[in-house]
């Protein structure tokens, strides 16, 4: 199932970079930007091409950045938990006051703690 919404996803992405960004941008350069190219030694390089391909590699991965990863790194963040500290202090058995947890006798009230 994901793999078709995932090829749906990219055959729009295509498109509106071949469709709408490029010949925007085609505009301002030439009058189609998809078929750029230049010619050495008989071989032609589409380098148009190659920047639509680009384009839309840089939608789809900002597309997944900010609706997949932001939201999974939030719920995760939400879900981890910290372990609880180590507790610092400890309550004397006969007055109730905060001690530290190595204290042999409460500074309180003189009582032997264990």
């Amino acid at each position: 199932m994901g793999i078709v919404i995932g090829a749906g996803f990219s055959n729009v992405i295509n498109s509106l970079v071949r469709d709408l960004i490029t010949p925007i941008i085609g505009a301002f350069i030439t009058n189609d930007f998809s078929h750029l190219s230049f010619t050495i030694n008989g071989s032609i390089f589409w380098y148009g091409d190659f920047l639509n391909a680009i384009i839309s590699f840089v939608l789809i991965a900002a597309v997944v950045y900010f609706f997949v990863i932001i939201p999974m790194n939030m719920l995760i963040a939400k879900m981890h938990k910290e372990p609880p500290a180590d507790p610092a202090n400890k309550k004397c058995p006969e007055c109730l006051s905060e001690i530290p947890i190595a204290a042999k006798r409460c500074a309180f009230c003189a009582q032997l703690v264990s």
